[in-house]
C-alpha cells in the first residue's frame, strides 16, 4: 500500500473513532511528516484525499480541521437547499470508452480459445468465469469482498433495479433523490412500487426528509449523483448506513461512473463501509467499457442470498455469453483496469489544467 494511503487510513480512523474530534485542529503537515517518518508532499496527498471525502476542510492560514461527525439524528440542515437547478456535470463521453482494437483483439481471442463453448447457456446469475473476474476485480480494486455466487449479471442496470423490487417485494416503499435519473423512477413506476421522492441537499439526501420518510429500501448514487453532480459525503454515507439499522432497511447503491473519480484513490463504497449485510451494490459497464456494452451486475449482501435465489433464481440471464466471456477476458488479462487508470489520469489532468 502507498505510503500516502496509509496515512490517510490511519487518520480517518482516527476521525471516525472520535480520536480527532469533529471541528479540532489536525497536527500540521510538517509534525504529521515527522510522526510518520515521511515527506511533507506524502502528507500532503493524505490530507487531500481527506478533504475530498469531506472528513476535514482547510481554513486559510489555520491549518486542517475535522469536519466529519456523527450524531443520533441527523437533523438541522434547513440551512442547506434543495438543489434544483441541474448542474453542468457530464457522464463519461465517447472518447473515454475502451479502445475499439482492445475489444475486438480481445472479441477474437475468446471466439478462438473457447469456440463452440460459448454457446453453452449461462447460469441464471451469469457465466461463472465472469462473476469470478468480478469478484477478484472488486476485491483488489474497490474494497469490496464478494462471494462470486452473489454476483447477478444483467442486461443493464434498470434491469437489475426490476430483479430487485420483485426480489425485495412491491409493497416496500423506495426512496429515491430528486432530481435523480429519471429511469430509475421509470422502472419503479412500472414495476407498481411506491417512491418517496427525497430532496438532495450540497452532500447528498436532506436529512429531515430521509428520516421522515416511510420508505424501507433507499436507491443512493452516493458519487456524482445525475444529473446533479452531488457527491454523499463521509459522514452523510455514515447516515445512510445508520438508517439501514435503525429502520431495518436497505440500500441499493447505484455505483454510478465512480470508477472515473480524480482521486487518487478509489472511491469508497457504502458496501465496503456496511458490516451488517443491508447494501446491494450495483455496477455497469456501459461507463467503463462503452454504451455498446448492456451489461450490469449487483452484488447481493449474504443475509438477502436465499431470499434473492427464492424470488428471481429461476430467472434466465439476459446477457450473452459471448459478451460475459469478453468481459471477463478484459478483466483477467489487466486491460479493464488499464483503460480506467487512463481515464483517471486524463480527468486528473484536465481537473489540475482547470486549476
Amino acid at each position: 500500500m502507498t505510503r500516502y494511503i496509509e496515512i490517510y487510513e490511519d487518520v480517518r480512523k482516527k476521525i471516525v473513532s472520535g480520536v480527532y474530534a469533529y471541528n479540532t485542529k489536525l497536527p500540521s503537515k510538517r509534525v504529521t511528516a515527522e510522526n510518520y517518518g515521511v515527506s511533507v508532499i506524502t502528507v500532503e496527498h493524505a490530507y487531500e484525499l481527506l478533504v475530498e471525502e469531506g472528513y476535514i476542510i482547510t481554513r486559510e492560514k489555520s491549518g486542517y480541521f475535522v469536519s466529519y461527525r456523527e450524531n443520533e439524528y441527523f437533523y438541522g440542515n434547513k440551512s442547506e437547499q434543495p438543489i434544483r437547478k441541474v448542474s453542468s456535470f457530464k457522464v463519461a463521453e465517447k472518447a473515454e470508452e475502451i479502445s475499439f482494437n482492445i475489444y475486438a483483439k480481445t472479441a477474437r481471442r475468446v471466439l478462438s480459445e473457447y469456440g463452440e463453448e460459448i454457446k453453452v447457456r449461462p447460469d441464471a446469475y451469469g457465466c461463472e468465469n465472469l462473476r469470478m473476474a468480478i469478484s477478484d476485480y472488486l476485491a483488489k480494486n474497490r474494497g469490496i469482498e464478494a462471494d462470486y455466487r452473489r454476483i447477478v449479471i444483467g442486461s443493464g442496470a434498470e434491469y437489475l433495479y426490476g430483479l430487485i423490487v420483485r426480489a425485495l417485494g412491491r409493497e416496500k416503499i423506495f426512496a429515491i433523490e430528486d432530481p435523480s435519473y429519471h429511469k430509475i423512477l421509470n422502472v419503479y413506476e412500472a414495476e407498481g412500487v411506491t417512491t418517496d421522492k427525497l430532496p438532495l441537499v450540497a452532500d447528498g439526501i436532506d436529512s429531515e426528509s430521509l428520516w421522515e420518510s416511510s420508505a424501507e429500501v433507499l436507491h443512493v448514487t452516493p458519487y456524482r449523483s445525475f444529473p446533479t453532480g452531488v457527491t454523499a459525503s463521509a459522514a452523510k454515507k455514515s447516515e445512510y448506513i445508520k438508517w439501514s439499522r435503525k429502520r431495518n432497511g436497505i440500500i441499493i447503491e447505484d455505483d454510478f461512473e465512480s470508477e472515473f473519480s480524480e482521486s487518487r484513490k478509489p472511491e469508497e463504497t457504502l458496501y465496503s463501509r456496511d458490516d451488517s449485510g443491508r447494501v446491494i451494490y450495483v455496477n455497469t459497464f456501459s461507463r467503463t467499457i462503452g454504451s455498446f456494452m448492456r451489461t450490469a451486475y449487483m452484488v447481493i449482501p449474504e443475509r438477502l442470498e436465499e431470499q434473492f435465489r427464492d424470488k428471481i433464481g429461476f430467472y434466465s440471464c439476459t446477457v450473452p455469453a459471448l459478451e460475459q466471456y469478453i468481459l471477463a477476458e478484459l478483466i483477467e488479462n489487466g486491460d479493464f483496469v488499464r483503460h480506467i487508470n487512463r481515464v483517471r489520469r486524463k480527468r486528473r489532468e484536465n481537473h489540475n489544467d482547470k486549476m
